[in-house]
């Protein structure tokens, strides 16, 4: 948290990054500086976002050394990982549109019309550019051949991509108004993201309905297939988990578990 990224040879300081992480931290310093803020907003809205619940999101603080509850492929482990992939190409997205990165600025203008009284202006979020770097960051370990087993990096793999996906669809049009006397006669619009915690809500209510797979042959390969459902192939929008999670009612702190007493 105190480190400085000011120097190509900072990047290896980072604790846990691959070596294409590292790669990509050496090119792009002031990127760096993004992520580590998106990992911050990830540990905060992970937190609010399941402060109702039994699993608080805690653990989520010792990254990269996860507990059991964040390592083993629990539908705890899917909501960390698709809010994470967001949360980076989130960030980077808004950092292009604040000029905060030199490799990016706003995002195009839509070739669409807005509507009468309505034009483009403004700074439009750069989410192509969010996606594009976040990807390459945050799937970069689960690319690897030696790290973990093939069936958690599929999984984990797949969602981040469904936090990617929530992302998309929360881009939408923001608007200002202009005119005599604070008339609105004319309305400046431009595309902008979701805040983070809305996201992190569409991505709950996913953790809810979060589907346990399995890693099954079919023809010459393996793929992730649900487990307790005629095999179908798992749905692009659907949050996946391999490990039922433990209760979190007693506490256990292997499991990342503080329980329920006085809280």
């Amino acid at each position: 948290s105190a480190l400085a990224l000011n120097q190509t040879q900072h990047c290896k300081q980072l604790e846990g990054l691959v070596v294409s992480q590292v790669q990509l931290c050496r090119s792009n310093l002031e990127l760096m500086q993004t992520i580590i803020q998106a990992a911050r907003e990830v540990i905060k809205t992970c937190r609010k976002t399941f402060s109702d619940m039994r699993w608080n999101c805690s653990s989520i603080e010792l990254a990269p050394n996860y507990l059991l509850d964040l390592e083993r492929g629990t539908r705890e482990s899917a909501f960390v990982y698709a809010l994470s992939a967001a949360a980076i190409s989130h960030t980077i997205a808004r950092a292009c549109t604040t000029g905060d990165l030199p490799g990016c600025s706003c995002g195009p203008i839509p070739g669409e019309t807005p509507g009468p009284g309505y034009r483009w202006g403004g700074c439009a979020d750069n989410l192509n550019y969010g996606l594009i770097m976040g990807s390459k960051f945050s799937d970069a370990p689960m690319k690897m051949k030696k790290s973990g087993s093939q069936a958690n990096k599929l999984m984990h793999l797949h969602n981040s991509e469904v936090g990617r996906q929530v992302l998309k669809a929360s881009l939408e049009m923001k608007c200002k108004c202009h005119g005599v006397s604070g008339s609105c006669s004319i309305k400046t619009c431009w595309k902008g993201l979701q805040e983070l915690r809305d996201i992190a809500l569409d991505l709950k209510n996913k953790y809810l309905s979060a589907t346990k797979v399995v890693h099954r042959p079919m023809g010459t390969r393996k793929y992730l297939v649900p487990k307790d459902i005629d095999i179908r192939p798992v749905k692009e929008t659907e949050l996946i988990y391999l490990q039922s999670s433990p209760d979190f009612c007693m506490k256990n702190e292997k499991v990342g578990s503080h329980g329920t007493q006085d809280r």
